[in-house]
């Protein structure tokens, strides 16, 4: 039973626990759901930690955004590709038939397990220099806090610094079916009538492409 993996500089004690980590709920009874809470239970704690010591200055919004955008699960489902995780998974015949091993949700999943056999297997500090090793360049690369909003929250604070009244969104149509139905969104702001139309595959969805683009359509005629 294998006790490492390429790209982690950890070697388990208990190479069982790395194989639990490794196999999907398809496999059985005996999979690493656990492992995957236990795990993501001490990510966010050490990426957490790790945000309040490299940004001293930054709000608990900010931290939050920076810490979501890190340890979301097309981020984790990136970091274990790097590391080649797909092709180690356990999995039962159906996921094996369907790409379960390249699947995104999968991948993330697993990589929280095995974060979580080694803090079980060698202790919190050696789970955390783990964690580290892999998430500092991902802290390093962040964005600036403000550009991590999204963007009905950014069009809402530029009009509310100009003291300008906040945009209103309404739902204009709906097209298509129930499975695959489109929504498009007007964004308009009530003082000018300045207005934009956005579509999304939810209201929620819509209404941000509206702002992104109201903010865009801001942006242009600030410039003029």
């Amino acid at each position: 039973m294998k006790d490492s993996l390429s790209g982690i500089d950890y070697r388990f004690t208990d190479p069982k626990l790395l194989h639990d980590a490794l196999t999907h709920r398809s496999m059985g009874a005996c999979n690493n759901e656990r492992l995957e809470f236990l795990g993501d239970s001490v990510l966010n704690l050490v990426v957490s930690s790790r945000l309040f010591e490299r940004h001293p200055g930054a709000q608990e919004g900010d931290l939050s955004r920076m810490r979501a955008r890190l340890v979301r699960g097309i981020s984790l489902a990136e970091v274990a590709s790097g590391l080649g995780l797909g092709k180690h998974l356990h999995l039962g015949e159906s996921e094996l038939k369907s790409g379960g091993f390249r699947r995104a949700s999968i991948l993330a999943d697993a990589f929280e397990a095995l974060l979580g056999a080694i803090f079980l297997d060698g202790g919190f500090e050696a789970c955390r220099a783990v964690i580290l090793e892999l998430f500092d360049p991902l802290i390093e690369s962040l964005p600036d806090a403000g550009e991590l909003k999204d963007p009905k929250t950014r069009l809402q604070e530029w009009l509310q610094a100009r003291a300008r009244p906040l945009p209103e969104y309404d739902l204009r149509r709906e097209e298509g079916a129930d499975h695959a139905k489109r929504f498009y969104v007007g964004c308009t702001l009530p003082d000018d009538e300045t207005t934009v139309e956005a579509v999304g595959n939810s209201r929620r969805k819509a209404e941000q492409a509206g702002a992104k683009q109201m903010l865009q359509l801001l942006g242009e005629k600030s410039r003029k």
